[in-house]
């Protein structure tokens, strides 16, 4: 069973940036595409931006574009979610997992680790 483990979520101020890091293991993780995905409360699961397996390709939800960039280190086999000028919006839990059949959404065949949560608040 593959696993991921997501860090680096906290309390921030408005403005402010956060690094997100996801850790897999137990699959080959430089043969799949990857994202990350958010849920806020009361919110279904949406995706936030995902990468193509070789880190060439990437895309993002149009709330986050200019503001999020993610990256990937296969030797690693870590996902990586820069964080910047947030917003009290940006505030849920992130996951990260596998970005099935090339579409960055969340799918029910996804496997999901604990998630980090992220607080914008002043």
């Amino acid at each position: 069973q593959l696993q991921l483990v997501e860090s680096g979520g906290g309390l921030v101020q408005p403005g402010g940036s956060l690094r997100l890091s996801c850790a897999a293991s137990r699959f080959t993780f430089d043969y799949y595409a990857m994202g990350w995905f958010r849920q806020a409360p009361g919110k279904e699961r949406e995706g936030v931006s995902c990468i193509s397996s070789s880190g060439g390709s990437t895309n993002y939800a149009d709330s986050v574009k200019g503001r999020f960039t993610i990256s990937r280190d296969n030797a690693k086999n870590t996902l990586y979610l820069q964080m910047n000028s947030l917003k009290p919006e940006d505030t849920a839990v992130y996951y990260c997992s596998r970005a099935l059949f090339g579409l960055c959404v969340p799918h029910p065949s996804n496997t999901w680790g604990q998630g980090t949560q992220v607080t914008v608040s002043s």
